[in-house]
């Protein structure tokens, strides 16, 4: 015979009320479990209830009495650890705690939380609702905040469909009957103030949804730290107590990060720039990177760094690009507060950081973001409009107003909170198209009938206008492949928004021609000069990224022809053509010594081949250059305009050879650049030039420092008065092989 559910016939509670608690299925348990006022015998008494499944007896400590309290039992009214009090001597609310003894007789003390109101306000749910809370990493996700003196963790979660939501963790014993939350009604939001928890807790919310009794424990999505993988727990963690010194750095980033400034950024991937082998491969913290990367940048001249993805993801192999902590950075390397220390070193000392966003797609772990409350809540539920199959992943729904609020205060949130300097937005191609990578079938038009996914149009400009209008002098950089129009063009002009485009077009056709024997380089002249056609279309950065020495493609080194000289020769060349060439810079890390192999993700650079002298000479030369590029403003200050550019040698593809002029905003301020695609010394080769005097040498690729074999010009040329080319002076020149040449113009008086 089956022991009865109610074992007490005296309680105030409603039999299905108790049943609804204890199963963990009732919608809204506060209006159940905590202090309630009662009538009883004409007057008003109050009744607190508990659910404490793990006790076997069960106390209210009632603190108004002395400051211990007073402690009175609570009755069990459900086997299974449902418990109430009436205290017939307080009609209004007072302070207590709840005191249980479990079965094993341990004794414990806690606050109960279900004493205390409503955190978000009607104000902050109306903004959730209507996707215009772009603060709403302040109030979703876990917070520590202060409540009538008790201080404690507010969470808070979007589940519309759930039918019940929990926080569940090692506090409770990952017992979703112990802390399901308030319902804050149409909103679909999900809340509750637990009292006493500290600073690295783990926790996830466990959803129960109303549909087909999907049950299903997720990451928090607002989380602002994470667990290290494999483990998938959310973390608290106050991200507002770093104490900040880049004051300096943020007062002038404006003027740093201008369009007619310097930017030469060094792309790395934290997990394999450099570990600690000596101490079993581990990955390096994100102090121990600090320290090192700007000792190293101080090596190379870089202005900026741009890491692949920092926020949290399950699987090293993705690189980072298919993130599943939003708002955490990932704790491979270290902390919350690590992360800041790193963006903090950087800024002291003069460098930008830069971090590569993925708003394009979210991977399927079920921890994630996907199916997150037994609907396809973040993602379009039509795999036609939600799945790219080319890599396996989920496609976020931009038409819906919480999820663009979820992406836009992500955004914000690594701007204000980790003082970024930049998004680099990812694959942004694939939002921009509604068949992007798909076949005829597989995608459904707009409502025009076009491919264009105006959804995701209408939330990038959005994006861009607000991180532009909240964080003056940030960039936001777009990897775009196509040749959609106005990318780096403001709204109000109709374009995208964007600060910069990567110039995905000058890539691949310059390496295309770089991986030709020389012999062969004549023929594809034209595909090295288009890049010139469209230039100042956008605003460019030229890339040489992470995507070039992967998956089969060889590295830069091994991509370029010939034998072992010329192939450092090239690389030269390609270096000394890419930072004459309008357009910011980026280069991936290992690029600037010129590793032999294929990036991979899970070894450190080789750092060894800096011993060998070719190696050394290219990060000489990368150095350098950058020097080079942040010291004049001809190569920086007008790069997207044609004002900053002059064609002074186009056509001499039979030689393999370009000339051409960059202006800064001074017209007597000028650099003349020479390129010899050949490994053939170009002696006398002549060039037209505006204006006479002395022609400085201020760059030679071909130098001795660089491993080149020093064939240059003694330091520079004179100008003749005798027309050539167009222009009314010539220069006399001794072109080096696959090498190019920077020569300071004389002032103009």
């Amino acid at each position: 015979m089956s022991m009865p559910a109610i074992v007490s016939k005296a309680t105030s509670t409603s039999v299905d009320d108790i049943n609804l608690i204890v199963n963990a299925e009732h919608w809204n348990p506060f209006s159940v479990l905590g202090p309630h006022e009662l009538e009883a015998g004409g007057s008003k008494v109050r009744v607190i209830r508990a659910y404490l499944p793990e006790a076997r007896d069960a106390w209210l400590v009632d603190l108004e009495k002395n400051a211990r309290g007073v402690k009175i039992p609570m009755e069990r009214v459900h086997r299974d650890g449902f418990f109430e009090v009436l205290v017939l001597d307080r009609s209004a609310p007072f302070a207590y705690r709840l005191a249980v003894e479990d079965y094993e007789g341990h004794y414990w003390e806690f606050i109960d939380p279900y004493q205390y109101g409503p955190v978000l306000t009607d104000f902050d749910l109306h903004l959730l609702g209507e996707g215009t809370h772009f603060r709403n990493f302040e109030r979703l996700g876990a917070h520590f905040r202060v409540i009538d003196g008790v201080k404690g963790v507010h969470f808070a979660v979007w589940a519309p469909n759930a039918q019940r939501v929990s926080v569940v963790g090692n506090f409770n014993h990952w017992n979703g009957r112990r802390h399901p939350m308030r319902s804050c009604g149409a909103t679909g939001v999900w809340e509750i103030f637990i009292p006493e928890l500290t600073q690295g807790e783990v926790y996830k919310f466990e959803i129960k949804s109303r549909h087909n009794n999907y049950q299903v424990q997720k990451t928090d999505p607002y989380g602002l730290a994470a667990e290290v993988r494999p483990r998938t727990a959310s973390i608290i963690w106050d991200v507002t107590k770093f104490a900040w010194n880049d004051n300096a750095w943020m007062a002038n980033r404006e003027k740093t990060q201008g369009l007619n400034s310097p930017i030469a950024v060094y792309e790395v991937h934290l997990g394999s720039w450099k570990r600690k082998v000596e101490d079993g491969n581990r990955f390096m913290t994100y102090r121990e990177l600090a320290d090192d990367l700007v000792e190293y940048l101080g090596q190379t001249n870089f202005t900026h760094i741009e890491l692949l993805p920092v926020n949290e993801h399950p699987f090293d192999g993705s690189w980072g690009y298919q993130p599943v902590g939003y708002f955490a950075p990932t704790s491979r390397f270290g902390t919350p507060d690590d992360f800041a220390y790193f963006v903090d070193k950087l800024h002291q000392h003069g460098y930008g950081v830069i971090l590569d966003w993925v708003p394009a797609h979210f991977p399927r772990d079920v921890h994630g973001l996907g199916f997150f409350d037994g609907t396809h809540l973040y993602e379009h539920e039509d795999p036609r409009l939600g799945e790219h199959r080319d890599w396996g992943t989920k496609i976020f729904n931009y038409g819906r107003p919480e999820v663009r609020n979820f992406l836009l205060g992500n955004a914000l949130f690594w701007l204000e909170r980790y003082h970024i300097d930049g998004l680099r937005v990812d694959a942004v191609a694939s939002m921009l198209y509604l068949d992007y990578s798909r076949k005829e079938g597989e995608w459904i038009p707009n409502v025009f009938g076009g491919n264009e996914n105006l959804e995701a149009i209408d939330f990038i400009k959005k994006l861009n206008e607000l991180c532009h209008q909240e964080h003056p002098g940030v960039l936001t950089i777009a990897e775009e492949s196509t040749s959609w129009s106005g990318v780096s063009r403001p709204t109000y002009l109709g374009g995208l928004g964007f600060s910069l485009k990567w110039n995905m077009g000058w890539m691949n056709d310059t390496l295309a021609y770089m991986e030709k024997d020389p012999v062969y380089r004549k023929y594809s002249h034209g595909g090295l000069t288009f890049s010139l056609i469209y230039a100042f279309n956008e605003n460019f950065m030229l890339p040489l990224s992470h995507d070039e020495v992967v998956h089969g493609k060889k590295s830069l080194l091994d991509k370029m022809p010939g034998d072992l000289w010329q192939k450092f020769a090239n690389l030269r060349l390609l270096y000394g053509y890419m930072y004459g060439h309008p357009g910011k810079k980026l280069l991936f890390m290992g690029d600037e010594f010129a590793q032999w192999r294929e990036w991979t993700h899970d070894q450190s650079l080789d750092w060894h081949l800096l011993d060998w002298r070719d190696h050394q000479g290219i990060k000489n030369l990368v150095s350098d250059l950058n020097g080079l590029y942040r010291e004049n403003p001809p190569l920086y200050e007008v790069d997207f305009d044609w004002q900053g550019f002059e064609w002074l040698e186009l056509h001499d593809w039979e030689n393999s050879v370009l000339a051409f002029m960059r202006r800064g905003r001074d017209p007597n301020d000028s650099i003349v650049v020479v390129c010899n695609f050949t490994p053939v010394v170009r002696e006398d080769y002549r060039i037209g030039v505006p204006s006479g005097g002395f022609y400085r040498e201020i760059m030679n690729t071909d130098s001795e420092r660089y491993g080149g074999s020093n064939v240059g010009n003694a330091g520079g040329v004179w100008a003749r008065q005798e027309p050539h080319g167009g222009q009314p002076y010539q220069i006399s020149l001794k072109v080096p092989p696959l090498g190019v040449l920077f020569l300071k113009t004389p002032a103009v008086s």
